[in-house]
C-alpha cells in the first residue's frame, strides 16, 4: 500500500453501488450502512480529524492522543477508510481525505456535530422505532424516550448538547453553501427558532454592519452567549426568548428560519409563518433554510431526510409547489428557490 488512498475494486460493492456490482454486494453495503454510521460518529466523538489536522500520523499516536484503545481504533479507521472518510497509508498511518476534513471541528462547514448526532444512541433508538411511525404516522422518539423531541432536549442537557452541535453543523452547511445571498442590503435580520445562534453568527460576521435579534424559547437562547461571543458579534445581536407559535419580533428587513418548518405539520407551519408575516413591513423579506424536495423520481438526500423528520417530529420535508402553498397561506408569495451543492435550498418569500 502506497501514500494515497487505494482504489477500491468496483466488483466488491464497498465503493458504492455501481453498475458494475452485483446486486447482492450492493444491498450488502446499503444494509451495513448503519454500521458506517456508527463508525463515523465514533470517529467524530474522539476527535480524531483534529488529531490528523496537521498531516498523517500513526495509529499509535493517535490513540494516546485520543484516548482509545491502539489495535481497536485501527480496525475502526480502516473500515472507514473504505468509505473516503480516512486514507490509510502504509505502516497503519491514516490521513485525512476530504470528507475527513469535514469532521475537523474548525473546518468551515464543520459536520462533526451532525455525526456525533447521528451516531449518538438517543437518536438510533428513535431511529429503531420508524417501522411503527411508519404504520401509525407518528413520530417513533416520543414513543421511544416518552416525551417530544424538544421537550426531551429541555430535561436531558447532554443530548441537547450534541443536538445544538449538529445544528451548528447544519448551519455552517447551509450559510457555507449559500453565502452568496446578499445579507448585505438588511439593516436588521431576526433568525426565528435560530437555536444556539450559529447561522446568525455566520451572517453577522460576514456583514458587519448588519444588526441582528436571536429569538427562540428562553432556555434555548440562554445558550447562545459563548457562539455569538466566539464570533465576535454579540454586541450586534440582540438575544429575545418567546415561542414563534405567539409572536416574532417586530420591524427587521429580513426574517430567517433555518431548519425550522420542516419540524412541524401543515397548520403548525402555517401559524409560525403567519407570525413572520404579522411582523415583517413591507418591503422585508423572508428565507426559509430547508432541503427542497424534487417533484418527481429524481434523487434527493433530502428523502432520507425526511424519514428523520418522520422519526423525530410531526413534520416533512416538502417539494417547492408545497413550500409555495405553505406561504400563500401565510401571506407571503415565493419569490425564488436558490439551491445548493447540498441538501439544503433557501427559499425567499416576500409579504403578498
Amino acid at each position: 500500500m502506497t501514500d494515497t488512498a487505494s482504489e477500491l475494486d468496483p466488483s466488491t460493492g464497498w465503493a458504492g453501488p455501481t453498475a458494475e456490482a452485483p446486486p447482492e454486494a450492493a444491498l450488502m453495503q446499503l444494509l451495513m450502512g448503519g454500521f458506517v454510521t456508527q463508525s463515523i460518529g465514533v470517529a467524530a466523538r474522539f476527535g480524531v480529524a483534529d488529531a490528523l489536522a496537521q498531516g498523517p500520523r500513526h495509529v499509535d499516536d493517535i490513540a494516546a492522543e485520543v484516548g482509545a484503545h491502539a489495535p481497536s481504533l485501527y480496525r475502526l479507521l480502516r473500515a472507514l477508510g473504505d468509505f473516503g472518510v480516512f486514507a490509510e497509508l502504509a505502516g497503519q498511518r491514516f490521513g485525512l481525505t476530504a470528507a475527513g476534513e469535514l469532521l475537523r471541528s474548525d473546518s468551515t462547514p464543520s459536520l462533526r456535530g451532525l455525526a456525533e448526532h447521528f451516531g449518538s444512541g438517543f437518536h438510533r433508538a428513535a431511529w429503531s422505532g420508524l417501522y411503527d411511525s411508519v404504520r401509525t404516522g407518528e413520530a417513533a422518539f416520543e414513543r421511544v424516550h416518552g416525551a417530544p423531541q424538544f421537550d426531551y432536549y429541555r430535561s436531558h442537557p447532554e443530548e441537547a448538547a450534541i443536538f445544538d452541535a449538529a445544528m451548528t453543523s447544519v448551519a455552517s452547511a447551509i450559510y457555507a453553501t449559500l453565502e452568496s445571498y446578499d445579507f448585505g442590503r438588511f439593516g436588521t435580520v431576526v433568525d426565528v427558532g435560530g437555536g444556539n445562534g450559529a447561522y446568525l453568527s455566520g451572517i453577522l460576521a460576514s456583514y458587519p454592519a448588519l444588526r441582528g435579534v436571536l429569538f427562540d424559547l428562553p432556555d434555548v437562547v440562554e445558550r447562545a452567549a459563548p457562539v455569538l461571543a466566539k464570533a465576535g458579534v454579540a454586541d450586534r445581536c440582540e438575544v429575545a426568548g418567546g415561542s414563534f407559535f405567539d409572536a416574532v419580533p417586530k420591524g427587521a428587513d429580513a426574517y430567517v428560519l433555518t431548519a425550522v418548518i420542516h419540524d412541524w405539520d401543515d397548520e403548525a407551519s402555517v401559524r409560525i409563518l403567519r407570525n413572520c408575516r404579522a411582523a415583517m413591513p413591507a418591503h422585508a423579506t423572508l428565507l426559509l433554510g430547508e432541503p427542497v424536495l424534487p417533484d418527481g423520481p429524481e434523487p434527493s438526500v433530502g428523502k432520507l431526510l425526511d424519514l428523520e423528520t418522520l422519526i423525530g417530529t410531526t413534520g416533512r420535508q416538502r417539494t417547492e409547489a408545497e413550500f409555495r402553498e405553505l406561504l400563500d397561506r401565510a401571506g407571503l408569495r415565493l419569490t425564488r428557490v436558490l439551491h445548493s451543492s447540498g441538501p439544503d435550498s433557501l427559499v425567499e418569500a416576500v409579504p403578498r
